[in-house]
Order: C-alpha cells, then structure tokens, then sequence
C-alpha cells in the first residue's frame, strides 16, 4: 500500500490507540484535565476517549474521511490546553518527565498538519 494510502489509517490508529488508551488506563488521562472545566476530570477523559475512537473510526472510512479529519484537526487544537495543563503541573518534576511535558507541546502542530492533509486529500487519498 502506497505511503499516502496508509496516512489517514495511521492518523486512524493513532486516534484508536488513544482512545483506547482513555478507558483502559484513565488516571493519567484526567491528571491532564485542566481544573477550570467543569464536571468531573474523569467525565472529560471518557469523553475524549470516546471522541477520538469516533474521530478514528471517521476517518477509516473513506465516505466520512474528509470530514472526521477536519474534526480531528479541530479535536487536536481542542486538547492543546491539556498539554499545556500537563506542563504546568510537571514544571517541578525531574528533568526526563519536565522535558517530556515541554516537548508535547510542539508536537501538536505536526498532528493538525496530517489531519489537515488527510481532509484535503479527502477519500481514499492522502
């Protein structure tokens, strides 16, 4: 399978494997969860998770593959204050897990871009 065949099923996997992620190992999921939002942390991790699996499933699809990566590029800016969430509470933690806070937070940018390429593209294509 060509390399851009395959780029929407990656995104897809990402996506999934998250998702997957937010129910079956949650606590480190809601210790992202900005304070401000209302509700309980949890509530916002099993809703992410639910929200990604969606996304991924969107985009396995060619019919709806546009569209859902439009969604996850959307979704991917979402999360970003989770990330910044992550990095402030971590600011005292050893200096391995303080650089793993700071460099997810660039990392978004690449995950917009692919999603964004995966709607261009559209069906079947990316």
């Amino acid at each position: 399978m060509p390399r851009s065949q395959r780029s929407p099923l990656l995104l897809a996997g990402l996506l999934a494997g998250m998702g997957v992620a937010h129910f079956a190992a949650p606590r480190p999921f809601d210790a992202l969860i900005p304070r401000r939002l209302p509700g309980s942390p949890r509530a916002w991790t099993y809703g992410s998770g639910a929200v990604e699996l969606a996304l991924a499933a969107g985009i396995a699809a060619p019919r709806t593959r546009a569209s859902a990566a439009k969604a996850a590029a959307a979704f991917f800016v979402g999360v970003f204050p989770a990330n910044v969430q992550m990095a402030v509470d971590w600011r005292h933690r050893p200096a391995p897990l303080r650089t793993a806070a700071l460099a997810r937070l660039p990392l978004q940018v690449p995950l917009v871009l692919w999603a964004n390429g995966v709607a261009r593209n559209g069906k079947g294509r990316s």
